[in-house]
């Protein structure tokens, strides 16, 4: 019985996973796409002449993109390739018939149109349209173009409807977590070097630690993808009433991240250059590794606060977070200090590799500056400015109708907090 309950459960765990994880974008999602596609099939069985009007579906689930952004952009360019496509299809089906040269010119022509039409990444879908409707009979030829270019419309409104009826979900959450990790990674990083330092450190074991700082850079590809997609996710979001504020400090702080991990994989080519000159001996002395292990240790540390700070969406989490990150930058500066004057006095004593200990200094008061707190608060400001100067400059008559608002009002003023919050 106990066996038969077991199964039971492991079959129906899955299940309520998923339930539980309804809300998730990836879930929410899939459910929005497969909706979106059926309720744009079944208008187009009853629009359309076509039997089976499968574009009207799969024009459906391409424009229910992840984000509302990219739908409204992504929609308008899939119709105007399909359109394009179709009137192609229209004047070649009146000159010449269905033959390989013809089908070899319809191809390259719908190519290099969609290329001027501006389709983007749909310039493909220009030249499958015109196949398609090339492709049938020469009689039919004009009622099925214009069945085509219906059914992609009708996928295409009802795609953009339900994205404005249902706003897609927020990607912040994946983008966050992604950022989490990257910085979880250096942070173990950072303190298997800590370790590493003390005792005696082989080649191999050095280039180890530099084989793993570079693949920080495939992470780093990763979350910047996550990064793009939560970006999107906020632009044009009802849900989100300081949409530019929220990408601006995701970014800010991931070019801060991905700066830290570039100098990190610099540190750790320094340490393997300074194995492979001590082969037969430790990296450093027994009192320079302790403190150069304290110092690492701080790092780390400051580098999880880092994220934390970032990424977190509770003020009172990103409060405790900023001040770990103070008091850890502060302890780690202290660090690199201790750690200046006992290789000073190393060099003094025994001067080789001296170039790489004053390398080692200068990478890790990079890391420290990346990480500072008022470079972070100014990163924001500068680029709520830039970001504010843009949209004042894309769009004058807007601004001017602000201007005269505020006028009007006795507030002759507006910060780049406020423009964040009416984007």
């Amino acid at each position: 019985m106990g066996g038969r309950g077991q199964g039971v459960r492991e079959v129906t765990d899955p299940l309520l996973d998923l339930v539980r994880r309804h809300s998730e974008p990836v879930v929410a999602q899939t459910v929005r796409s497969t909706v979106a596609a059926v309720i744009s099939y079944v208008v187009a069985l009853l629009l359309s002449n076509e039997p089976a009007p499968m574009t009207a579906p799969l024009t459906a689930l391409l424009v229910v993109q992840v984000t509302l952004y990219t739908t409204l952009t992504t929609g308008v360019r899939r119709v105007n390739a399909v359109v394009v496509g179709v009137v192609i299809a229209i004047g070649f089906s009146s000159l010449v018939g269905l033959t390989w040269w013809s089908l070899g010119l319809i191809i390259l022509a719908s190519l290099v149109i969609g290329r001027f039409v501006k389709a983007g990444e749909f310039v493909p879908e220009v030249a499958i349209s015109a196949m398609l409707v090339l492709g049938v009979t020469s009689t039919r030829v004009a009622a099925t173009a214009w069945d085509r270019v219906l059914e992609t419309l009708i996928g295409a409104v009802v795609g953009l409807l339900f994205n404005v009826l249902f706003v897609p979900p927020v990607w912040v959450q994946p983008a966050s977590e992604a950022i989490e990790g990257l910085a979880d990674r250096m942070r173990s990083l950072l303190l298997r070097l800590g370790d590493e330092v003390r005792g005696h450190t082989t080649v191999a074991e050095a280039a180890a630690r530099l084989h793993e700082a570079r693949r920080l850079d495939h992470d780093i590809v990763e979350v910047e993808a996550a990064l793009r997609q939560a970006e999107d996710s906020l632009r044009l979001n009802p849900r989100v009433k300081e949409g530019l504020l929220s990408r601006i400090v995701l970014r800010t702080g991931l070019d801060a991240l991905e700066i830290s991990a570039v100098v990190l994989r610099t540190v750790c080519r320094t340490l393997t250059d300074l194995a492979k000159a001590r082969t037969d001996e430790p990296l450093f002395t027994a009192d320079i590794a302790a403190a150069l292990q304290e110092l690492f240790a701080h790092l780390a540390r400051a580098v999880g606060s880092f994220a934390v700070l970032i990424t977190t969406q509770v003020s009172a989490n990103a409060e405790q977070a900023e001040e770990q990150l103070v008091r850890e930058l502060a302890a780690g500066r202290a660090s690199r200090e201790t750690v200046a004057h006992l290789l000073l006095d190393g060099v003094r004593a025994h001067p080789r590799q001296w170039q790489l200990h004053g390398a080692l200094l200068a990478e890790i008061d990079r890391i420290l500056d990346e990480l500072d707190v008022a470079k972070r608060s100014e990163r924001l400001v500068e680029e709520l400015n830039r970001q504010a100067r843009e949209q004042r400059e894309k769009y004058p008559l807007v601004d001017k109708l602000r201007g005269r608002l505020r006028l009007s009002r006795g507030d002759a003023s507006v910060d780049a907090h406020e423009t964040a919050r009416t984007e």
